[in-house]
């Protein structure tokens, strides 16, 4: 099995947004803003390729599509999406495959900046329609009752369509607890509340796939949460669980939304605040 990391669309938004309570002095030390205060935001995937599902070899597994490019142009312009073709089609073609090789798609959850390259690019007249059409999709049920019945607080984070195309294609999979059918034992699964409810992260190869969790390094401490989390305090807690877990168990942490960096170490320092080490800014077939 060889793993990448792989670039979707990527998008600039408003950075007071994505740091919630943390104070401009300190965010834009990390990350700087532009003249509208937009920060860059990746919308990064992860490849396995060749995995072996119930003793079959050679599976191709895609974590996430990121946003896409199904947006029209003014609302492409509205949600700060940089690119107007869909650039994970690209990355897919660089590592060798097509969006028809894929055989499951794992969503952590189904926000459009996660789920959106599951749609064909905008084309005027043109309804939205699935790619991926020998895929698996791989959704948390928990989280699927937040798709079928969104809080006014995080409709707009959701496509209208979407829910209704993936139960049309057939491949829809809804999972609870650790493991999928689709995937066996090759990923394991846990899950998180305080971004959305079933919040669902995948392990696979000694990677986990943190999502809205911690989008990239500078929200691995602790006190560092986004303006979009419903519930901050309880995501706090449920990081520190999942930070203290993957450290004991030496995963490495892939970060969707990192602009620069896609894996990092989990480590702590002598006053016990979290932080990275052995920063990557991209993965290409080995974590060596």
């Amino acid at each position: 099995m060889e793993l990448f990391s792989l670039l979707g669309n990527s998008q600039r938004l408003d950075g007071g947004a994505m740091f919630g309570n943390a104070p401009k002095a300190m965010w834009s030390r990390w990350i700087a803003p532009d003249e509208q205060n937009r920060i860059p935001l990746a919308c990064r995937c992860l490849l396995a390729k060749g995995v072996t599902v119930d003793g079959v070899p050679g599976r191709n597994v895609l974590f996430e599509t990121g946003i896409g490019a199904f947006f029209e142009p003014s609302l492409r312009e509205r949600y700060g999406v940089v690119e107007d073709r869909h650039v994970l089609l690209d990355s897919l073609a660089a590592a060798g495959l097509s969006h028809e090789d894929i055989h499951a798609v794992v969503l952590s959850h189904l926000h459009f900046d996660h789920a959106g390259g599951l749609l064909a690019a905008w084309q005027e007249g043109q309804p939205p329609y699935l790619l991926f059409p020998n895929a698996t999709f791989v959704v948390g049920a928990a989280h699927w009752q937040r798709v079928l019945k969104p809080h006014p607080r995080d409709r707009a984070s959701f496509i209208p369509e979407l829910a209704q195309l993936l139960v049309d294609s057939g491949r829809l999979e809804l999972v609870e607890g650790e493991r999928s059918k689709a995937l066996g034992d090759a990923v394991r699964f846990s899950y998180s509340d305080g971004h959305t409810p079933g919040l669902m992260l995948a392990e696979i190869g000694g990677v986990v796939f943190c999502a809205d969790l911690i989008p990239g390094r500078s929200w691995v401490h602790l006190p560092i949460t986004m303006g979009y989390d419903r519930y901050p305090e309880k995501l706090i807690e449920e990081k520190r669980s999942f930070l203290d877990d993957k450290l004991a168990r030496e995963m490495r942490l892939f970060f969707t939304h990192d602009h620069a960096c896609a894996v990092a170490r989990v480590q702590r320092d002598e006053r016990g605040r979290y932080g990275c080490a052995d920063e990557m800014a991209e993965l290409r077939g080995s974590l060596a």
